[in-house]
């Protein structure tokens, strides 16, 4: 792995922020989201300046935080304050690790106790911080081996997470982890209504970008690159969306017959990813349904930049009476709330965000959410259901009772639970993945006359 530059303390002020401010602010943000804020509203609020090294650095120590709490425990029994439970705990899950690691040991360990010195929640323990370091780097080798066997170190996940997925995919468990731990890949979903794969590839390979055509609208870079700065970003040429999400569009309104007078529902819509996709394969009249008002204004940005139009609303799609018009819809998305379990790889902050119980509560709005859009469909038409989860409970579990529930209900042909896969080196295939892609679950379903 490429070591990342680090700069002095004394450089100017235009120069890349010291490692100690980075290591400051990425303890901030592990404490905030222990605190249970969301990494990306923790990440919100770091420095603009601070904040690309910060991120790259947070979700490493999400990516690899159950070593390093159980490192933490072997070198501290007791617990200290928070502040330095957190600045500890991001350095150990930094360094643990050489092959992963973003910098010299010796430095995140230096930069570390200096980090320390320079808080006032922190300085009276620099001298704790500056021994703990110290002695895991003496004795790393006996220290790892000691915590090999605790399931949150091994495989950087909660107990109940790992307990769970043992007890539903007693044989894809450790492949499931695996792949989740991985980095995904920058995943591009083209417009084709405004280019096509070949001559996208092209534009990327004339400004030296390496991609990958996978589909004809799936695109994957081979580096990360800031979408901005791509070609078409302005023009509505591409969307970013991973592979498994790109399932939705198509899945819904293929083989259905739509002409511009049908209508299209997609219900808890922000920021729009699956809105776009609809209008792009499809002349049919899209509802977009969203319930934040703060997500509201993201839908309408993502539209526009694609050229695409689309009914953009504000509501509770549980309570249709305050929204609908009465008039049935042809086919709906339902994108359900979930714990989002099957997108840690870009997202490892919400495996340490979640409960064990988080999955029933979620469980129960998404039961309210397909019962009371049901009502809503034609009798003819088609209703998708689909999570970013790897639970059960979220996926087959919903659809089952759901299809007891409802008997003009059938299942028409769906991929089910899509478990996340990475296409790094040495990473598991697992059977139902054709590309790299996170972890989903789609359910088709068509409404019957009675």
């Amino acid at each position: 792995m490429q070591r990342l530059p680090i700069s002095d303390s004394t450089a100017p002020a235009t120069a890349q922020p010291p490692l100690w401010r980075q290591l400051q602010a990425t303890s901030a943000v592990l404490q905030a989201q222990r605190a249970g804020q969301s990494g990306s509203a923790a990440l919100e609020a770091v420095d603009p300046a601070l904040r690309p090294g910060v991120q790259a650095l947070a979700f490493a120590v999400w990516r690899n935080l159950g070593r390093a709490m159980a490192l933490r425990a072997a070198l501290a029994r007791k617990a200290p304050p928070a502040p330095v439970d957190a600045l500890l705990c991001t350095t150990l899950a930094l360094c643990w690790d050489p092959a992963q690691a973003l910098y010299d040991e010796f430095t995140l360990v230096n930069q570390a106790v200096e980090a320390a010195k320079r808080d006032p929640r922190t300085l009276a323990q620099a001298g704790f911080v500056n021994g703990c370091l110290r002695r895991f780097l003496r004795e790393r080798a006996a220290l790892v081996a000691a915590t090999e066997d605790q399931p949150q170190a091994r495989w950087n996940h909660p107990p109940w997470w790992i307990a769970r997925l043992q007890a539903e995919q007693p044989a894809r468990w450790e492949a499931i982890l695996d792949a989740s731990n991985r980095q995904p890949p920058l995943a591009l979903r083209l417009n084709l209504r405004k280019t096509t794969l070949t001559a996208y590839l092209a534009e990327l390979a004339h400004g030296g970008i390496a991609a990958r055509g996978i589909a004809p609208a799936l695109v994957y870079l081979e580096q990360a690159v800031p979408v901005t700065r791509l070609p078409g970003y302005a023009q509505g040429w591409f969307s970013v969306q991973d592979a498994a999400a790109q399932r939705a569009a198509p899945l819904l309104l293929d083989g259905l017959a739509l002409d511009a007078a049908a209508r299209v529902l997609d219900a808890c819509a922000a920021p729009g990813g699956k809105t776009g996709h609809l209008l792009e394969l499809g002349d049919a009249r899209v509802v977009a349904l969203e319930q934040d008002a703060a997500r509201v204004p993201r839908i309408h940005a993502n539209l526009q930049r694609l050229g695409l139009q689309a009914e953009v609303l504000m509501g509770d799609a549980g309570d249709p009476a305050a929204w609908w018009d009465g008039q049935l819809f042809d086919a709906i998305l339902l994108d359900a709330p979930c714990t989002a379990s099957g997108i840690v790889r870009r997202h490892p902050d919400v495996r340490w965000l979640r409960r064990a119980t988080d999955t029933a509560q979620l469980a129960q709005a998404q039961k309210r959410l397909l019962d009371a859009l049901w009502p809503l469909l034609r009798p003819g038409g088609r209703l998708l259901y689909c999570t970013c989860s790897i639970f059960a409970q979220e996926g087959p579990q919903q659809l089952q009772a759901f299809l007891a529930r409802h008997s003009d209900a059938a299942c028409l042909p769906a991929p089910g639970s899509m478990w996340p896969r990475s296409a790094a080196a040495g990473a598991p295939v697992l059977d139902n993945a054709a590309y790299d892609h996170d972890g989903f679950f789609y359910g088709l379903l068509e409404k019957r006359a009675r």
